[in-house]
């Protein structure tokens, strides 16, 4: 299963400004970066001159700029405090969550230096040895627990955002691969697809790639073409399979034939690709981006639910199976008005899982007791 962190809301504004008025001393609140992975900017860097020049010599048209301080961190809402008896009662009935991917310092590392490698040199003659390389590290940390759950959180190395989605993307779509039933050596190939269905952006010209506002119909023309640049990088790879290709080619096609590059059907889409595209979906949804805030993962959940006509359904499912909303000890909102702690997740229910009130230790289970049909997490 996949266990969905919240993101921490921020107490500072931010707002999208032209590069035209952008003055030195302002605090860039997005990190910019190049077609190789590399950061231009970090995010929250007080701008200068020579930054501001840079900028627009790339062809960004504007930025997002932070307005207000964070010398002081908000404060953190105290956890409810359950009585010791709601407590003792808590602890006897709690379902722990499905074990989960834990990766190491080390691992991390490697894995932000491969993913920079590839798109720094697409034509290196150990692309693929790479490739397999960051695979081999995201197999293990699955296979080492016998894994049905990734955090996420602990997958982030950086903030640039090619490199934290690859590796989003690859190890959800490895973690739902095995529920829809892959061999080993499938889940294998799968993340390496993963890794690199985005490849293709490193021949989007920087400033399409980099643009902080909203992209003109030329410009989103061009970046619909990178998953065809993805498969030209791949094609001549021949220690790559087929699948992998088409994969990278295809993980924007939609089942209706209403997707790209190539606007085919469900029954000429590739298995790989109905599965990364899920994945790449979801991951892109809840993601801050220079042009959008990012929904939450529960609004991302339902979109996903909403797309039956456009997604896999067999994928979509597995996905579905595979998330965790409220890991068991989170503290959620009801609907009734009280608050409630997580007990038990219940398959195929992401929105609905059993739940112990606080303060009374009544228990709620959303998804099966019909008395509580009208009781939704807020």
């Amino acid at each position: 299963m996949i266990i969905i962190e919240r993101m921490a809301e921020t107490l500072v504004k931010r707002r999208f400004i032209p590069i035209r008025i952008v003055k030195p001393g302002m605090v860039i609140d997005q990190a910019m970066i190049d077609r190789a992975g590399r950061v231009l900017i970090a995010r929250n860097t007080p701008l200068e001159d020579f930054h501001i020049e840079g900028l627009k010599k790339i062809g960004v048209n504007g930025v997002y700029i932070r307005e207000g301080t964070e010398d002081e961190e908000p404060a953190k809402p105290q956890e409810p405090k359950m009585p010791e008896a709601v407590q003792k009662k808590y602890e006897k009935v709690k379902v722990e969550d499905p074990a989960k991917v834990t990766i190491s310092e080390s691992v991390r590392n490697r894995v932000a230096q491969g993913i920079q490698y590839l798109y720094q040199d697409t034509q290196s003659a150990d692309f693929t040895n790479a490739s397999r390389s960051i695979t081999d590290d995201l197999m293990k940390a699955i296979s080492d627990n016998d894994a049905v759950a990734v955090d996420i959180s602990t997958l982030k190395v950086s903030d640039e955002y090619t490199f934290k989605h690859s590796v989003d993307v690859a190890t959800m779509s490895m973690i739902v691969g095995r529920k829809y039933g892959l061999n080993d050596k499938q889940v294998y190939e799968i993340g390496i697809t993963g890794l690199l269905h985005d490849i293709g952006k490193s021949k989007i010209p920087n400033e399409v790639l980099n643009k902080a506002g909203k992209l003109t119909d030329e410009e989103f023309e061009m970046m619909k073409q990178h998953s065809v640049f993805g498969y030209h990088i791949l094609e001549k790879k021949e220690d790559l399979s087929q699948e992998v290709k088409l994969g990278v080619l295809q993980h924007h096609e939609k089942t209706n034939g209403r997707g790209y590059p190539m606007k085919v059907t469900e029954e000429k889409i590739t298995l790989f690709a109905k599965i990364i595209s899920v994945a790449d979906i979801y991951d892109a949804l809840v993601t801050e981006r220079p042009y959008k805030k990012p929904f939450s993962p529960r609004d991302a959940v339902e979109m996903i639910m909403s797309m039956t006509g456009e997604l896999d359904f067999k994928a979509m499912k597995c996905f579905l199976e595979s998330v965790i909303l409220y890991p068991v000890g989170t503290d959620v909102a009801l609907s009734n008005g009280e608050t409630a702690r997580v007990i038990e997740n219940v398959p195929n229910y992401v929105l609905r899982p059993k739940v112990m009130v606080v303060d009374t230790g009544k228990v709620y289970d959303l998804a099966n007791d019909l008395s509580c049909a009208s009781i939704i997490i807020l």
